[in-house]
């Protein structure tokens, strides 16, 4: 219902468009009669106060006003610039935003953690909802335009088909390329514990992996008495399709495995675009993952157990192999260790695609049309790339008295300030983070640390185990970038995708439960083409065309 109602909001909109002018006025504001400003009259800090106004999310069960929150409160004392802030929790943003950008009368100057997909920027940009910004970069964001510039890659990331610059985004550089930190998304884990009391080495092939499984599922009393384990043992556990095992078929077939869950594609060294799920390697793997369910040797319940069923039993103590971002969110660290790269008929890991540009979110932030001053607004919003401010806004603050701090005031080698990250003791990062930052537009450029601030720990462990287990082992040359499709393309792909996703991932669940036959295999592909897999990967192809093309 809410959808219907959504929709038909929408379209009165549109409707009251054109009635009014071609979209230069909408329910009656005038969106493109700006004031002309200079770039001195919104030089920060403001000789006189000004308010202009926002709307941002917040983590459910943290602080919801935003101007109590220290970066924050520092920020206005730094700019002379208050914001009036709409702020709404997390778990209510996807609906409430969706309703806010049709109810245009309302809108804010700016939406700080919009978060919007490439189809809503081109969408709301089409409608005239939000601002071009090219010219605000360059005029009135030194900060950005200087990142922007001395990396042209993410200018590029950020400019949509038709030439403009519709958003702000958040750059999370944590390694580059094969070593950065989101090549591999789902790690596997194992536990050394386990492995050290029966005597097993490692496994490096797919399989000694069986064979280590099966040695936890044959000592598990010998487990449960010496480990004080309630509960039964469980060989291997994961979430299939969410905290995904596909990184143990990566050495099957010419060895792509599936590492993109939400498209399913990969980039041959030959740059052209495949479908993942449908190479003979990936039905091996799958083939292969059957009969370790078949053997006992993989959790019931990965099919429907949701994250926190997962993590109850992984504290418990009762996996054996487990598949997560960080096995601290599971268990604990000193007792795992990375489940290397498995070797089938090869030896690969596929990174993940858009990982070799880091950490991006290219609709992070959005100035709408009714900002009455946007230069004012994009000077503001230029303060969030401030090689010390966005560390801040990314996890954190310092100096909060009587509270856990994420970072100590410090200096580097040359004695500047800089954010050292601090010793949180038993406390959880994840919770301290969601208690100080407030996210938005940022960049953490791998050059800042060192210099502003201290890579995290968490973060850090994460790199080395990435380096040390799979950097050698990724082999293939490319990845999927992060393109910027157009507004039809993007539709089109939206449609494709919604059915051959649902389609893919129904069948992985059925047949590492059930098995797969020949026939079983020939009619998913069937479907998969009837569902228009040829123009899914002919969309990709064009892109990454453009995208090479261009990069000459």
């Amino acid at each position: 219902m809410k959808r219907h109602i959504v929709s038909l909001i929408v379209i009165l909109t549109l409707i009251t468009n054109i009635f009014t002018g071609c979209g230069s006025t909408l329910w009656g504001y005038n969106i493109e009669n700006k004031a002309k400003v200079s770039a001195s009259t919104v030089k920060l800090p403001l000789a006189k106060k000004q308010t202009i106004t926002g709307m941002i999310s917040y983590p459910t069960g943290t602080e919801s006003d935003p101007n109590k929150r220290t970066i924050f409160k520092r920020l206005e004392k730094k700019t002379n610039v208050h914001v009036d802030w709409t702020a709404i929790s997390q778990d209510q943003w996807g609906d409430k935003i969706s309703l806010q950008m049709v109810n245009f009368s309302t809108l804010p100057d700016f939406i700080f953690s919009a978060c919007f997909s490439d189809s809503d920027l081109l969408k709301y940009g089409d409608h005239k909802l939000i601002l071009p910004l090219e010219d605000y970069i360059e005029k009135y964001m030194p900060n950005l335009n200087k990142i922007f510039k001395e990396n042209p890659e993410y200018k590029k990331l950020c400019t949509s088909t038709d030439g403009h610059i519709y958003s702000l985004p958040w750059i999370e550089q944590l390694g580059e390329n094969k070593t950065a930190i989101q090549t591999v998304s789902n790690m596997g884990f194992i536990n050394k514990k386990w492995l050290d009391y029966l005597g097993l080495e490692e496994p490096k092939t797919t399989e000694e992996f069986e064979e280590v499984l099966k040695a936890f599922r044959d000592n598990s009393e010998k487990l449960q008495k010496k480990f004080k384990i309630d509960g039964s043992i469980i060989p291997m556990s994961c979430i299939v399709n969410d905290q995904d095992p596909s990184i143990i078929i990566n050495g099957f077939g010419e060895g792509y495995g599936d590492n993109d869950s939400g498209r399913h594609i990969a980039v041959t060294d030959e740059k052209k675009v495949i479908c993942t799920a449908t190479q003979q390697g990936y039905r091996d793997g799958i083939n292969w993952m059957h009969e370790l369910y078949e053997e006992g040797l993989i959790d019931k319940e990965c099919f429907t157990q949701d994250w926190s069923t997962y993590v109850s039993k992984g504290k418990s103590g009762r996996y054996g192999v487990c598949f997560t971002w960080d096995v601290a969110n599971v268990d604990n660290l000193k007792d795992w260790v990375p489940l290397p790269a498995l070797k089938a008929d090869v030896l690969n890991i596929t990174p993940q695609n858009g990982s070799y540009t880091s950490g991006f979110d290219r609709g992070r932030c959005v100035v709408t049309s009714m900002a009455k001053n946007p230069a004012l607004v994009c000077s503001w919003l230029d303060q969030m790339y401030e090689p010390v401010q966005s560390p801040q806004n990314n996890w954190g603050t310092y100096g909060e008295k009587g509270k856990f701090n994420i970072f100590e005031a410090s200096k580097n080698k040359d004695g500047k300030f800089m954010l050292k990250h601090a010793d949180l003791g038993k406390e959880s990062p994840v919770e301290v983070r969601e208690a100080q930052c407030v996210g938005g537009p940022l960049a953490v450029l791998n050059d800042y640390y060192g210099e502003y601030v201290t890579c995290p720990a968490d973060a850090q462990y994460r790199l080395d185990w990435i380096k040390d287990n799979y950097t050698d082992q990724m082999h293939r040359k490319y990845v999927y970038p992060n393109v910027f499709m157009s507004v039809e393309d993007t539709s089109t792909l939206a449609t494709l995708q919604t059915d051959i996703q649902k389609e893919i991932n129904a069948k992985k669940s059925d047949w590492i439960m059930n098995g797969m036959s020949d026939k079983d295999w020939n009619n998913y592909i069937k479907k998969l083409d009837a569902y228009g897999l040829e123009e899914y990967i002919n969309l990709f192809q064009k892109y990454l065309d453009d995208y090479f093309s261009s990069s000459k």
